[in-house]
């Protein structure tokens, strides 16, 4: 993504709103697809339970949402709970029944569209036993060894989780009893003394239900209270309706356990954000292991299984951190920021909440643990202000009664211990560079002749050997026309001098770097330039076959890209027709690209079809390049039957415009150049007619960085339409560059085939 320059914070803002758009949408289409799932689940009973269609039973609930005027998610939830699936108990009659048996199903149902066992454990907590009071719930399997495994969890420490992680065959009570009565046990006051089971307290209220499908124990839930409480009929026929529907939600994928649960469990007890960080020993990556609940609400969520990546978590200071979270492992030791660029998944209209007093932490070889603030601390607040005073000290010097005083912070400028005497300015020869005499002399010059203030920096030679530079600036003290001293200020500038000789050193690396890439760059765009003309002439070839061809080189300067084409008559009159895209951008891909169109040159002579082409095409991608891949399309068209016969590896869909209508042609689903050895190569036929036109492209011309590429191929089959009223080939693809409908600026190639 690049970011234009503008004014101040223009960018940031918009990376900001598009981040919060993107999670917004994220948060949307779960709840779009916990709706979803409701409401197929509905139409399937309407389905079997009528005798229609699908299709017929979704228009049917449709029809009764509007005449009723329930929600159709609502009614969904109804029409499930009417008919109970295989093991569901039924739905126990009541006057607030309805309401609750809706709410628990789609709960569930929300439940059963979440990307583990332990987030749907939270989604049932959060949405329905919650609301009975309950503040944990456990979910194990049942293995075929008999041991109970694990599944999920929510309202419980790592700690104790990974203590309850296995239960082995010989199971306690009062599990057993749960298992083998195959009935649910409620327990208001607790187990039996000698029976331990999961739970906040040993009195604190706890319920055991087994899971069946079909019949059949499959696993055991535990819903656990805070305290004894009084489970009435309510409240058990609820949690025993929400546990039978519960069941399905052991397909999931088991939940990550933690490997550290002690430093989870601490993290989870702070209540300043907080994050366990792990960095790949492979890769280096920097991935989220865990959040506590105050990171989860500064970050305006939980993060999904997809949002682990650092720079997913946090996408405007992943930079920041990653070198926060490398310095602490690399010196073993804490790591501070005062404030980081926003964060959070905000509203639309909210800003995002920076991190501010960022401490990173290290914790092993791998982890690192990452805390801050969302709002300022007045204790660190007061001590960075201390801080950034430490580097100056104040000095008085009487030259009537002979004596000198320091503040404490100029002890450490001149490496010398509290108790020793300080040093008077006039004294101050001996201690300095001998290249800074002058200097010296001048300053003291300036105070005692001129009697006006004065400051110079000088070299500072302590004890141990080391330098500091000193900023000294100092007024005289008069009585009259008589100094009888000096006051001043000692500034340490030894940070500031060797940020400038570093400054000074990166500034000529970084003029010989640029000076070496803008030489690469004019390489690789001659060399591009040569392969693939800007502006290629038409060309006639044998059977009537028109082809003109255009390039348009990336919009930035920088991304010399990859895609080419080729049009080239082969012996026996075949003509081939080809284009391609290879990965990245930057002389590597443009040599890249050379080697593979010129591999597919000689291997068309062979006068093999397009398939094998293709396939030969894959191996010597494989083996010529380091991870070179490409996407592109092979065609060879015969004049003799007007045959056009073409193989795609992972490319865009050819476009045919025949009478004046465009229709995107069946594109073999094989994979791209360089990925998988040995891959096999479809081909498809078309017979061309006499005015007909052959588009093929890349994806420099559609793609949108917000729109998907059905998108853009709808508007290059409507922008074909409207421009074949000219009725030339060079007309046509000149208009389809002229609309500029990608906005990616990569680099873009369109050959247009037509018969005469």
């Amino acid at each position: 993504m690049t970011l234009s320059a503008g004014p101040a914070g223009a960018s940031a803002n918009w990376a900001d709103s598009g981040f919060t758009g993107l999670a917004a949408e994220n948060v949307r289409l779960r709840a779009e697809s916990a709706r979803r799932h409701l409401v197929d689940l509905a139409t399937g009973v309407l389905a079997a339970q009528l005798g229609f269609s699908v299709a017929d039973a979704a228009a049917h609930l449709e029809a009764l949402a509007q005449a009723t005027g329930i929600p159709p998610v609502d009614l969904a939830a109804d029409v499930v709970n009417s008919v109970a699936a295989p093991g569901d108990p039924p739905v126990a009659p009541g006057p607030v029944q309805p309401l609750q048996a809706r709410q628990q199903r789609r709960t569930a149902a929300a439940a059963e569209t979440t990307d583990s066992v332990s987030d749907a454990a939270r989604t049932l907590l959060e949405g329905a036993l919650g609301p009975l009071g309950a503040d944990s719930l456990w979910l194990w399997r049942l293995t075929g060894a008999g041991c109970l495994s694990l599944a999920g969890h929510a309202g419980v420490g790592a700690a104790e989780a990974a203590a309850w992680r296995w239960i082995s065959p010989a199971v306690p009570e009062p599990f057993r009893s749960a298992l083998v009565g195959s009935d649910p046990l409620w327990l208001e006051n607790g187990p039996a003394a000698g029976c331990p089971t999961p739970g906040a307290r040993a009195d604190a209220a706890r319920a055991l239900l087994p899971l069946r499908r079909q019949g059949e124990t499959v696993g055991l839930a535990l819903v656990g209270w805070p305290g004894p409480t009084l489970l009435d009929p309510a409240v058990r026929s609820a949690v025993a309706d929400l546990m039978g529907m519960a069941v399905r939600v052991l397909d999931l994928p088991d939940s990550e356990q933690p490997a550290v649960p002690v430093l989870v469990d601490l993290l989870d007890a702070l209540t300043r954000p907080a994050a366990l960080l792990r960095t790949s020993d492979t890769t280096g990556a920097v991935a989220v292991e865990h959040v506590n609940a105050a990171a989860v609400a500064a970050l305006g969520g939980a993060l999904s299984a997809h949002d682990r990546h650092l720079s997913r978590a946090f996408p405007l200071t992943h930079q920041e951190l990653t070198s926060l979270v490398r310095r602490a492992r690399h010196g073993r030791r804490p790591q501070r920021a005062a404030r980081l660029p926003a964060i959070g998944r905000t509203e639309p209209g909210e800003a995002p909440a920076p991190l501010l007093d960022v401490r990173v932490l290290p914790a092993g070889n791998e982890r690192t643990l990452l805390l801050w603030n969302t709002a300022s601390d007045s204790g660190l607040a007061a001590e960075r202000a201390v801080s950034r005073l430490q580097s100056v000290a104040t000095f008085q010097d009487s030259l009537t009664g002979g004596e000198t005083v320091w503040s404490e912070q100029a002890y450490a400028m001149f490496g010398m211990e509290r108790g020793d005497a300080p040093v008077p300015l006039l004294a101050l020869r001996g201690r300095i560079h001998q290249g800074d005499d002058a200097a010296l002399t001048e300053l003291l010059r300036a105070l005692m002749e001129s009697r006006t203030g004065a400051q110079s920096v000088l070299r500072i030679v302590r004890s141990d050997g080391s330098v500091r530079h000193i900023r000294v600036a100092a007024e005289p003290l008069l009585e009259g026309e008589t100094v009888t001293g000096f006051v001043g200020v000692y500034q340490d500038e030894s940070a500031i001098h060797r940020t400038e000789l570093v400054l000074s050193a990166t500034f000529d690396s970084l003029t010989a770097v640029r000076d070496q890439a803008a030489l690469r760059h004019r390489l690789a765009l001659q060399l591009q330039q040569a392969i693939v003309p800007e502006v290629p002439d038409l060309q006639e070839l044998p059977g009537g076959l028109v082809v003109a061809a255009r390039y348009r080189p990336a919009a930035e300067e920088y991304q010399v890209g990859g895609d080419w084409y080729d049009v080239l008559p082969l012996p026996g009159g075949k003509v081939l027709v080809t284009v391609g895209d290879i990965a990245g951008h930057g002389i590597d891909s443009v040599t890249d690209m050379v080697a593979l169109r010129n591999a597919q040159r000689a291997l068309a002579f062979t006068g093999r079809p397009p398939g094998q082409v293709l396939g030969w095409l894959n191996e010597v991608a494989l083996r010529t390049g380091e991870g070179t891949t490409a996407t592109a399309v092979c065609a060879m068209y015969d004049p003799d039957a007007g045959d056009f016969v073409w193989s795609s590896a992972g490319h865009l869909p050819l476009l045919l415009l025949r009478d004046g209508r465009a229709r995107l042609l069946e594109t073999p689903p094989d994979v791209l150049l360089g990925a998988v050895p040995s891959s096999t190569y479809h081909e498809r036929r078309i017979v061309l007619r006499p005015m007909d036109t052959l588009l093929l492209y890349t994806d420099g011309l559609i793609e949108r960085r917000h729109d998907g590429l059905d998108l853009g191929l709808a508007r290059l089959v409507a922008a074909v339409e409207e421009l074949a009223a000219g009725g030339s080939l060079g007309l046509l693809i000149d208009g389809l560059i002229g609309l500029d409908m990608g906005d990616t600026d990569d680099d873009t190639c369109i050959v247009a085939v037509g018969v005469r």
